[in-house]
């Protein structure tokens, strides 16, 4: 399956390379986009639906920006897919969606990921391979087109 990278930042802000690209300058997300990964299979639990992962932050202004996306896409896909949202509003956060992420499958993924709020990540809970992964885009087609196909594929 192809990845979808809709890595996008408001017209309105002036942001760096590696603020709007989550994998500026980093080996994990080199190469063809079909081998990019989390690091392997996610946690039992996390098994049979694509998981949707939210890197979020209370003063995160693209985090407000994709909530009534996110919201609509729980609605839309509950039962059929399972969303995380790690906090990273503060350290006490931090180290509590650290642990989370651990004990998921998602630790590297975290640790890679964390500045990165507002991103969304959608992944093959079977083998970790990253799906889509957007920034600060609110485009509900974006996430619905691969959520379907990754669904029809189960």
């Amino acid at each position: 399956m192809v990845a979808n990278s809709h890595q996008k930042a408001s017209a309105s802000n002036d942001v760096s390379v590696s603020q709007l690209y989550a994998c500026a300058g980093k080996d994990p997300c080199a190469g063809s986009s079909n081998s990019r990964s989390v690091g392997g299979p996610l946690a039992r639990e996390l098994q049979g639906k694509p998981v949707v992962v939210d890197i979020y932050a209370s003063w995160c202004s693209a985090c407000k920006n994709i909530e009534p996306t996110m919201s609509q896409l729980k609605q839309k896909y509950q039962g059929q897919a399972l969303f995380i949202v790690f906090d990273v509003s503060d350290k006490a956060k931090v180290s509590q969606s650290e642990a989370r992420a651990r004990q998921l499958g998602l630790g590297d993924f975290f640790a890679q990921n964390k500045s990165q709020t507002g991103s969304i990540t959608i992944v093959n809970p079977e083998d970790g391979e990253i799906l889509s992964q957007d920034r600060n885009n609110s485009n509900l087609s974006d996430y619905t087109s691969v959520l379907d196909n990754a669904i029809s594929q189960r």
